[in-house]
């Protein structure tokens, strides 16, 4: 399939799954892309489309962003996950370990350049794994934030050069939270002390009631993506 064939199909399924359920979006992406990985942070929309692929595909590779950074809750959570599923989740880390990058770019980094910790830590490890595949699918939600209103639930991801499948874009909090009670979902016990979006350690920290559900990002600062995401 050329690339004007996989628009042409993006475009006309974008538009028939624009209502529909999660499921039949991630079933039509594995069924045509069975080249396809799932791009894993363990907060609560990715967890719901943990247990949707492990009921759908569960031979579907998932992988995480092992930035050396993540909260222990987070990866107690992928643990958690492992073991209800019985599978295992693909580590994908930054070339260059916490040490090497304060030796090359000086101590904490993340305090006076948090894009370029990002680039290092995320989008590097990323575009690497990435390369591997002709689809990805996410967990992006259109309400999460202005950058991401935009998303369709199938689109072609420039930035990458692949397929992207967004199953949960027309989801709400109250959607994503009802999936996890009712399935009776594992999820980062951190959601319940006010971090809706859960990064690395040192640059989340909680939201207050009334805040965007991102405010606890990069807080102080403009940033509110770390690169992952066009």
């Amino acid at each position: 399939m050329n690339l004007l064939e996989k628009e042409a199909i993006i475009r006309q399924k974008a538009e028939e799954f624009e209502n529909t359920s999660p499921e039949p979006v991630i079933e039509w992406a594995v069924s045509t892309f069975p080249n396809i990985t799932f791009a894993c942070s363990f907060g609560a929309e990715d967890v719901v489309l943990v247990d949707m692929l492990q009921k759908i595909s569960p031979q579907t590779d998932i992988f995480y962003l092992d930035t050396d950074y993540h909260f222990k809750e987070t990866y107690e959570t992928r643990d958690r996950l492992m073991a209800r599923y019985g599978m295992e989740f693909v580590q994908v880390k930054p070339k260059s370990t916490p040490e090497e990058q304060a030796a090359e770019h000086g101590a904490e980094l993340w305090t006076r350049d948090a894009t370029a910790c990002c680039n290092i830590r995320k989008v590097e490890p990323l575009t690497r794994i990435l390369g591997n595949y002709e689809a990805w699918i996410t967990g992006i939600r259109r309400d999460q934030a202005p950058t991401r209103a935009n998303a369709k639930k199938v689109e072609y991801d420039t930035k990458f050069g692949l397929v992207k499948f967004n199953p949960l874009a027309t989801w709400t909090s109250e959607d994503v939270w009802d999936y996890i009670r009712t399935n009776d979902v594992i999820y980062n016990p951190l959601h319940d002390r006010n971090f809706p979006s859960i990064g690395c350690e040192q640059c989340t920290r909680p939201v207050m009631p009334g805040q965007d559900p991102r405010a606890g990002r990069w807080a102080g600062t403009e940033k509110t993506e770390c690169g992952l995401h066009k």
